[in-house]
């Protein structure tokens, strides 16, 4: 998902809000303070805009760039928010570690900001007593591997759907990996979620109503001038119409939830399983909660639950196979791993993964060479110092894991997809002691529902490297495989399933 985005950048709005964008940012000095901050070096900036001119696109891949020049702690003004930009594993160990509690604030995106229900959600709103509570509350009863383990049995029925749909094709045309990925992640947690069987999953999912809200919502990130200059940017946000989008969206994604939730409260409802909302709508309940949450709240989160968990298991899925179809060797070892276990058993069942180490550095390099989120986002709240340079209160941070992953300073040929580079790591998937790897983030904010993803992914990969060969399609080259990263978009990775014969 593109944290920045330069799409905005209109010179009509510009020019017409000068005036007022001078006069909003008028400071009274401080003529007492004798102290010099010493601030993180950065390139020269241009008035209004700042440093805004020169973000490419991917802009985790373009910052770099600068970062070579200014060093591993770099100050921008992206229009008129500062913006420290982290890409040394020391630097990242700071921020979330040594001084993670000045640091424990995410970003708060405009893009964001109405779709949760002002920041009720647990990514985006602020540390503090309800942070705390609703976080303690996703840990123990959303993500917590015993509640994982609990809805096996759904993956298990989806995964054949998933294998069926691919068999329909085998041998004779190619499928879309990452459509057939997402389908099964987001057939997997509407289940978990909302409770609802294989067939009704598939009606969420055929009708395209779910896939089209989440997808717009997913597309809202970056694009409002609001996130880069937060006093007049509302008024571009109007003009460019982003805000009536937002709304839109917001509306649909309301009523999509507000049903579901009606549904659940009825008392004729015929129970399944206990679900992620039933959960929720049983604290809302509980007069002794410590948390009083509401619908909103409720929809708040389960919406985290779906952007944080759809595409990032199926963009995972995506590279592995891409990694892989061009380093076949790798790939046969996958797969002699699993078949041998395995064995003519027709299927890998989830009690399987722990058996699979390869499988395991397979993910591990994916996630180094392609993290889900390219950058760690995080706000300072006191004044704190990294690298000895000084860093004021409402500072932006990006931490970039991409660039971090790829650093050849702690990854010897770290542009090779070499899954053995962590046969004998200790290197876990979230930062606590390696801040060299951080696909998952780490301190106070780290992802917390990294077990329900990696148990998605490793399932999805498993069971289809045991279920069929595969290669690119007739016609295809492997020079014409489409590496270029870009969030937020669908990845169009064809191949074709050829189905293993055993015996």
């Amino acid at each position: 998902m593109e944290v920045l985005s330069t799409n905005f950048l209109l010179l009509l709005p510009f020019i017409l809000l000068l005036p007022l964008y001078l006069l909003s940012t008028l400071r009274t000095r401080n003529n007492g303070n004798q102290y010099k901050p010493n601030f993180p070096p950065g390139p020269p900036k241009l008035p209004i805009v700042g440093n805004l001119h020169q973000i490419g696109k991917p802009n985790y891949q373009t910052l770099p760039h600068l970062s070579k020049i200014y060093g591993p702690v770099m100050l921008l003004q992206i229009g008129s928010v500062p913006t420290v930009v982290i890409s040394s594993a020391k630097a990242a160990e700071q921020v979330m570690k040594t001084h993670d509690l000045h640091f424990c604030n995410r970003i708060q995106f405009a893009g964001r900001k109405r779709v949760t229900y002002d920041y009720l959600d647990m990514t985006f709103t602020h540390r503090g007593e309800y942070w705390r509570e609703i976080r303690k509350i996703c840990i123990l009863e959303l993500f917590s591997m015993k509640k994982v383990q609990s809805f096996k049995a759904v993956r298990a029925e989806e995964i054949d759907v998933l294998m069926d749909s691919i068999s329909s094709s085998s041998n004779t045309s190619p499928v879309n990996v990452f459509e057939k990925s997402s389908s099964f992640t987001l057939k997997t947690i509407c289940r978990v979620a909302f409770g609802c069987t294989a067939s009704e999953s598939r009606n969420i999912f055929d009708n395209g109503r779910l896939t089209k809200i989440l997808y717009e919502v997913g597309m809202l990130n970056g694009y409002h001038a609001s996130d880069y200059f937060p006093k007049v940017g509302w008024i571009i946000d109007r003009i460019t119409g982003i805000h009536a989008k937002t709304e839109k969206c917001f509306h649909e994604l309301d009523d999509f939830f507000q049903q579901i939730i009606g549904e659940h409260e009825n008392p004729k409802r015929v129970k399944q399983e206990e679900d992620i909302i039933d959960v929720l709508l049983t604290i809302k309940k509980d007069q002794t909660s410590t948390i009083h949450l509401t619908d909103d709240h409720i929809k708040a989160i389960v919406l985290n639950i779906f952007l944080g968990g759809v595409d990032t298991s199926a963009v995972t899925v995506s590279w592995a196979m891409l990694e892989m179809v061009k380093n076949p060797k790798e790939m046969k070892k996958f797969q002699e791993e699993i078949r041998h276990y395995v064995g003519s058993k027709g299927k890998v069942e989830e009690s399987d993964l722990d058996s699979f180490r390869y499988l395991k550095m397979v993910v591990k390099e994916t996630l180094r060479l392609h993290p889900g989120g390219p950058f760690i986002t995080r706000e300072s709240n006191t004044h704190s110092k990294i690298d000895g340079y000084d860093i004021y209160p409402k500072t932006k941070v990006l931490i970039n894991a991409w660039s971090i992953g790829r650093n050849p300073e702690y990854w010897k040929n770290p542009l090779e997809f070499l899954p053995e580079r962590f046969k004998d790591s200790s290197i876990d998937f979230v930062g606590t002691q390696n801040f060299d790897y951080l696909p998952f983030g780490g301190g106070r904010r780290v992802c917390p529902a990294v077990n329900m993803g990696i148990v998605l992914t490793e399932l999805i990969l498993a069971n289809v490297l045991y279920t069929f060969d595969w290669c690119l399609p007739k016609g295809s080259k492997m020079e014409d495989l489409n590496m270029k990263e870009s969030p937020g978009t669908k990845y169009p990775l064809e191949l074709l399933p050829i189905k293993h014969i055993y015996g």
